[in-house]
This record gives C-alpha cells, structure tokens and sequence, in this order.
C-alpha cells in the first residue's frame, strides 16, 4: 500500500526508501529556499544535481554544503530567467546528457512593474516565459531520460487571475502585482497541461505544484508594505475563510514535500497536467474553501494550447 502524505509532511519522509542514484535532477532557483532544500534532498537520495542560479556565489555555497552533506557536489551553472540569452546559454552548458527531472523552482512575486531583457512584463517573463523557453530547449534531453518529469512551482495565487491574452504584458490595462502574479502561476498551470499532452505519449510527464505558505523562501522580497497591504482576498464571498489546515504555515522542510511528490510518485510516471498541493491532487476551487483548490481556468485545454502557441511564437521572436 503506498503511504499517503498530507499537509505537514516533510520532503524527507516523502523520500523515506527512495533511491534516485543514476538520475540527472535540474533545479532553476536553488541558491536559496526552496529550490536549495529540494536539491540538499534529492542529492541524499544519490540524484546528480545541477543547480540553474542567478548569483553563483551562493549557488557555489549551497553546492559545497550539499557535497559536505552528501558526497555529491552538484554542478552549479548561471542563469536568468529574466533573459532569453541566459537561458539559451544555460541549456548549451548543459549539453545533450540525459536529463530525468526539471524542476521549474525559480520566480518572482508582486515586482513593480517592469520588462525582462526581452520586453515580456516581469512576473510572467521570468516565471512563465523564460522557464517555457528553457523547457523547450531541454526537451531533447528530457525525451533521453524518458521516463522523466518536469515540475512546475505554481501558487494558491492563481486564483486572482487567469491568463489575459488580450493583454499578458499589462499594456493597456492598470497594473496589478498581485494580479500579474496570479496570472503568472496559472500560466505555469497550463503550461504543465499542455507538456503533458503534447509529450506525455513520449515519456515526459509535468505537473504544477502549490508548495505552501513558507515564511523562508526570499520569494517576498520584493513586496513593499503598501504592496502586502493590496492582496487581493481569496474570494468576495468568504474573504479570510479556508480550511484551518492551510491556513497554516509550512516549514522549508514541508514546503518541499509536494514536490518531491511530484518527482518520485509512481502514479506521475504516466499521468500528469495536474495542480497538487499538500502532496494531493487538488480539488476544484470553491468559494467554501478559497484557500485551496485548482480555478478551472487554469486546467483549461483550450487555453493552454493557446498559451503554449503564443508562448512559443514570442521566444522564436526574440
């Protein structure tokens, strides 16, 4: 019978028994939180772990920590998201190796408004575009590691908004941290939905995850008092409701959990295009419980096909 997992549990214990020696495990953003605890453990469990950061002197620490720890130091390789040039990079350094896990860990939360190298709108250039660029050129290696997977850092925060085709960039309408934020983790929702479809038959296999309410990531770091002030509430009927569990917040060492979930859960061999949070698949938004829950929009098929399309034809462009 396979364990099951739930709200407080740690990465750790969803590793209890794993042996991950022999797969290739890359991370984007694990200089810091997140991404740094996911490969400290997955490297204890014998993964050989490449590290995508923008500030390599910290990615070099978490590295030599993780090989004092683990016996395994992990490469360490530059990258910025916010710039089409440096992921293009990062993927030729990487080179045509097998590649088993993609971790999609980096972003960023309620910036000021701003572009990317590129001229994307920040949130959804760097959490959405540039992770879709870097998967599409890491495809290749992806498809040799089949079976592999690729997981998506998504948010509860999708459900302030759904894509805006109409206008992703914030051209013509007011902008809104939150709002683009929100929009920027359904895009990573989608963006699983339509990898899967399209490469799922092939082997390679995506989900998004919701890792948790974590206090210690650095994601917030660009949020100003005025800015935590304007969050949007989680639903216009039940502003400060939600279930009392998720009300709660996570440890690093749970908010990890979901995903390795995501990467070591047998059943994600061959299903995917889902939203998990608390090491579950999770239900349908209500506004009984506007804490948790997928919004439908962001499972939406139509959509993502949309997506993927503009989102391919704008990184071919640039």
């Amino acid at each position: 019978m396979l364990k099951q997992f739930d709200h407080g549990s740690t990465g750790a214990e969803v590793l209890e028994g794993q042996d991950l020696t022999g797969k290739r495990v890359v991370i984007t953003g694990a200089s810091v939180g997140l991404g740094a605890e996911t490969a400290r453990l997955l490297a204890q469990v014998g993964a050989e772990t490449v590290l995508g950061v923008r500030d390599v002197a910290a990615g070099e620490k978490v590295a030599e920590k993780i090989a004092r720890e683990t016996g395994r130091a992990p490469q360490v390789l530059h990258l910025d998201l916010a710039s089409l040039a440096s992921v293009r990079d990062f993927a030729a350094r990487l080179g045509d190796q097998p590649i088993h896990v993609l971790i999609n860990n980096a972003g960023v939360m309620a910036t000021p408004f701003g572009k990317t190298a590129d001229g994307f709108e920040t949130q959804i250039g760097v959490n959405h575009f540039g992770h879709f660029l870097l998967t599409k050129l890491l495809m290749p290696a992806l498809l040799k590691g089949a079976p592999s997977r690729v997981v998506q850092l998504s948010s509860a925060g999708h459900i302030w908004s759904g894509v805006d085709f109409d206008d992703m960039h914030f051209e013509r309408r007011p902008y809104d941290p939150w709002i683009s934020y929100g929009q920027s983790k359904s895009a990573n929702v989608l963006f699983a939905v339509e990898l899967t479809r399209r490469y799922g038959s092939q082997g390679v296999i995506a989900n998004a995850v919701m890792p948790g309410r974590i206090g210690e990531t650095g994601l917030g770091r660009y949020a100003t008092d005025a800015t935590r002030q304007s969050i949007p509430t989680m639903s216009a009927a039940a502003p400060t409701a939600g279930s009392p569990v998720n009300n709660l917040p996570k440890t690093l060492a749970q908010g990890v959990a979901t995903t390795i979930w995501a990467v070591v859960a047998p059943q994600f061999a061959t299903e995917g295009g889902y939203y998990l949070e608390d090491c579950q698949i999770a239900a349908p938004w209500s506004e009984e419980n506007p804490r948790r829950g997928v919004k439908d929009y962001a499972l939406d098929a139509a959509a993502a096909t949309r997506l993927w399309d503009i989102s391919e034809a704008a990184v071919a462009a640039r």
